[in-house]
């Protein structure tokens, strides 16, 4: 008894800074009354220090507690025994009892531990910490045996760093046990903010989280980072040292956990911690033993910081701080060695087709040779379609140029990976490098094939200008492809679709983009078959099926942040498009929250000409809306920069189209929209749309559209009706559905101007017919100018329409009389009064523009004759016309109302 160092039977006085965990503390009170209580984790969990803070809040209850910290000796049986009954009898020991009960027999000195435990009134608490030291067969039978036949009123804890055998099923079976691991004991963001915050006031949610993912929650750690930030050192900086040798954590697990490990054992877990995932097979591979299944069971219970991260216990990883401390032990120790473990591991990888962990170990292990070779033998360039460009590039960053231009399929991989980082110009000159050196070298035929298809693609990324010819070309070189090669199948078949579809053959291009989908499915490529929905969804939309298009978009998001994140390249792509959509929904602030952080990260990230198009365009759309023509205009000059730095001239064509439309929405006059078009040769790109292969044909197409425009806006009608007649023509045989919608609202304004009712009628009831049912409503906002003449016809009470129709009609009337009033400025008109300038400004009569505000007519006359007193006219005619020459309306607002009058 003399040996009894009485420190051990009770908690250590110091704790350091604890976190109160109510949690926790309240399943340990409700466990009072079941047998049994296990709290096992690895070392630095907090196991003493919840058991301390529990046994505190006991004291308020009427309970004895008992508690015994065990050591390396208590695993003798009799010095156990020894320890057990001064613990239970604490001041009332016996010294004499106690000393004789050391030298009986296991069975008779348990019987006096029971009859002691008999004579406790109260409810009694044994808590044993540190029971991993005394782990011999002998204590753990006579522990398992105690909480046995201990009475009703006993209630046992047991904290571990490993998992003893103490009869837990049983008790479990008879819910009479509870479990308390690492994974309860991890600290929570609130309880790391907590205790963060107690050494800094600075710390950020952000700075928070980020510690808590380094951590994984683990507690002591997340204690030496906040003794850290208490000296003054930067937490970016704590966690970029934390793992490595000669810090603070460092010392820990060499003290606490690795140097209390048998050396035999000690070697295991130190070579067995390269992988990021482990094994048995990795086991035996890495540490020359054949029992590697068998290993990692018993390193699990033996709480070193190992982990199953599956449920059928198929594979498990150390916790990522361990083992990057003892990765960076073996690196200094034995270079040697550490080189020789991860070149294996990368052999092994690269046979299990785990391509990410192969390319890894063969970098850390500094082998130019193996790496190259693990990136051909896995397909060099296929891997980036296969949503593997983060692998390519940090493997080939770490190859020099004359090994990878050495390799073929590793120089297509370069070209393929730059043409995705944006980088066309270096993508261009490394693919033309390739093409001269493979001139003096017999390439095989799949060699040949897989050149023209990354050729192809960054063709298609250059946005060249591609013929029917060469789509027919590529058409032909499938047949000659083997159907099993699905990535070059479908590669060829998804650049053929989107040929199809900027040439306006949407049904044609429909085809090919679902094989390619197939193709690319049948080869596991999720990242792939998004681009194929992104391309279905915008050949949809195209053909006016609005709603299917925004249904693609929505199932592909939710493929995208399930495989990829909410902040993807992707997620950022499909945000470009389905803003495009919303925003022609009139759903303007959803589509501008979904573009407030896609559009930045776009600039910075992979795209393409229909992306970046959908992107800014609609970005600048909307701010017009919203009255920020100057914001707008900014949009466009940023699609500008991009298209120089990408070299995409269809963008930058694209652009100067969409500023000379964004004029016409704001109303801002002709000269500005002509000089605008003389300097963009508008005419001249309009012009193309008569060929039969423009080299833009979407170009084209906008070109004509708002060329359309400014000559109805001019009065140059017989003009516009012969472009609107050929464009008409053209997307009617192609079935562009939504191109319709523009073009007829323009027609249907131009045969009203030239007296022709019924050819108005029927043009704006077939822009109506293809709207309607797909909510697609700001083209006629956009150009409310055409609108508002044939809307009043529309609305007209001698013309019937169906119900769905007359609703939509409605609804279009309602929306462009609550649209902002951009009429005026400064001018000395009542806001009331500016808004019946415009619609007077259209050619509507008093009735009509009646009907739109929501008015009597006689009001509507009122404010005339207000209008006409401030400005001195007499005539409607002229108030326009003076209005116009002030600047207080578009300068093309006077034609028109001449034309109106003229017709009318």
């Amino acid at each position: 008894m003399n040996d009894l160092i009485a420190a051990k039977f009770n908690p250590p006085v110091w704790m350091g800074d604890q976190i109160l965990r109510d949690k926790l503390l309240e399943r340990l009170n409700l466990a009072l009354s079941q047998r049994m209580t296990l709290v096992h984790a690895p070392a630095g969990y907090g196991k003493t220090s919840i058991l301390a803070q529990w046994r505190l809040s006991l004291e308020e209850r009427p309970h004895k507690v008992s508690w015994v910290t065990l050591d390396r000796d208590d695993s003798d049986l009799k010095r156990f025994v020894q320890q057990l009954i001064f613990a239970i009898r604490g001041n009332e020991s016996d010294t004499d009892e106690s000393s004789f009960a050391v030298d009986l027999p296991p069975r008779a000195a348990l019987s006096i531990i029971l009859n002691m435990l008999s004579g406790e009134s109260r409810p009694f608490v044994l808590i044993l910490d540190d029971c991993h030291n005394a782990d011999s067969e002998n204590v753990l039978n006579f522990l398992q045996t105690l909480v046995r036949n201990a009475p009703g009123n006993c209630h046992f804890v047991f904290a571990s760093r490993d998992f003893p055998r103490l009869g837990q099923s049983i008790l479990a079976a008879e819910e009479q046990y509870l479990e308390i691991s690492s994974e309860d004991l991890r600290f929570s963001k609130r309880e790391t903010g907590l205790l963060l915050s107690r050494e800094t006031e600075s710390i950020a949610p952000d700075e928070v989280g980020e510690i808590l993912d380094r951590t994984e929650g683990w507690p002591i750690a997340v204690q030496l980072i906040s003794l850290s930030l208490k000296s003054g050192i930067a937490h970016d900086q704590i966690i970029e040292q934390f793992g490595k040798s000669g810090t603070d954590l460092a010392r820990y697990l060499s003290e606490q956990v690795l140097m209390g490990l048998p050396e035999e054992e000690r070697d295991v877990v130190t070579r067995s911690a390269l992988p990021d995932k482990l094994t048995g097979e990795l086991v035996n591979l890495l540490c020359d033993r054949e029992d590697g299944w068998l290993l990692l069971e018993r390193l699990e219970q033996q709480g070193v910081f190992l982990m199953p991260t599956s449920s059928d216990r198929r594979q498990y990883r150390y916790h990522q701080l361990f083992a990057e401390y003892l990765r960076d032990r073996l690196r200094r120790s034995d270079p040697a060695l550490f080189a020789t473990l991860q070149r294996r591991s990368a052999t092994w990888f690269a046979g299990q087709d785990k391509v990410a962990d192969a390319v890894n170990h063969a970098i850390l292990a500094k082998d130019n040779a193996l790496l190259a070779q693990i990136l051909e033998d896995a397909g060099g360039w296929r891997l980036i379609p296969q949503g593997m460009q983060g692998v390519v590039e940090e493997g080939l960053s770490k190859l020099p140029d004359d090994l990878i231009r050495s390799r073929p399929r590793l120089a297509l991989a370069q070209v393929y990976l730059q043409l995705k980082l944006g980088e066309l110009g270096k993508a261009r000159a490394e693919f033309d490098q390739f093409l001269e050196i493979s001139r003096n070298s017999a390439l095989s035929a799949d060699l040949l094939t897989e050149t023209r298809v990354v050729g192809d693609t960054l063709a298609d990324y250059e946005n060249q200008p591609v013929t029917l010819e060469d789509l027919l070309a590529r058409e032909s070189l499938l047949r000659k492809l083997p159907a099993n090669d699905h990535l070059v199948f479908a590669n060829i078949s998804e650049t053929i679709a989107a040929k199809y579809f900027e040439g306006g053959w949407l049904e044609r291009a429909l085809q090919p983009a679902l094989v390619a989908r197939d193709h690319y499915r049948a080869c596991g490529t999720i990242y792939s078959d998004i681009f194929t929905r992104f391309l279905e969804a915008r050949i949809k939309r195209a053909q006016g099926r609005s709603k299917e298009a925004a249904g693609i978009l929505d199932s592909a998001r939710d493929t995208i942040i399930e495989n990829f994140g909410d902040n993807s390249d992707l997620a950022a792509n499909c945000s470009a498009f389905q803003a495009e959509i919303l925003y022609e929904q009139d759903q303007i602030e959803d589509a501008r929250n979904l573009l407030e952080w896609a559009l930045p990260h776009m600039e910075q990230s992979d795209g393409w000409v229909d992306v970046y198009a959908a992107a800014y365009f609609t970005e600048a759309r909307a701010l017009t809306s919203e009255g920020m023509f100057e914001d707008a205009v900014a949009v466009i000059d940023r699609a500008r920069r991009t298209a120089s730095w990408r070299r995409l001239r269809q963008l930058e064509l694209l652009a100067g189209i969409c500023e000379i439309d964004l004029h016409i929405i704001n109303g801002s006059g002709m000269d500005a929209g002509h000089e605008l078009a003389d300097a963009t040769g508008l005419d001249q790109i309009a012009a193309t749309m008569a060929e039969e292969s423009p080299v833009y044909r979407p170009v084209a197409v906008a070109a004509s559209l708002c060329a359309a425009r400014l000559q109805l806006l001019a009065g140059d009608f017989d003009r516009a009706m012969h472009d609107i007649a050929r464009l008409h023509g053209w997307a009617s045989q192609r079935g562009a559905g939504r191109l319709l919608i523009d073009i007829n609202i323009l027609a249907a304004f131009g045969h009203r101007n030239a007296g022709a009712t019924d050819d108005a009628r029927a043009c704006f009831d077939e822009a109506v017919g293809i709207a309607m049912f797909q909510d697609i409503v700001r083209p006629f906002l956009e150009m409310r100018q055409f609108v508002q003449p044939c809307l009043s016809d529309a609305l007209a009470g001698d013309i019937h329409v169906d119900r769905f129709r007359a609703q939509f009609l409605k609804g279009l009337a309602k929306s462009l009389s609550v649209s902002k009033n951009r009429v005026t400025v400064n001018g000395p008109f009542t806001e009331a009064e500016s808004e019946v300038l415009y619609y007077l400004s259209q050619g509507l009569s008093n009735k009509e523009i009646a009907r739109f505000i929501g008015m009597s007519p006689d009001t509507v006359k009122y404010r005339l004759k207000s209008m006409f007193k401030k400005i001195g006219v007499h005539k409607r005619v002229d108030a326009v016309r003076v209005s116009a020459e002030r600047g207080l309306i578009p300068s093309s607002a006077g034609s028109s109302m001449t034309t109106e009058r003229r017709t009318t």
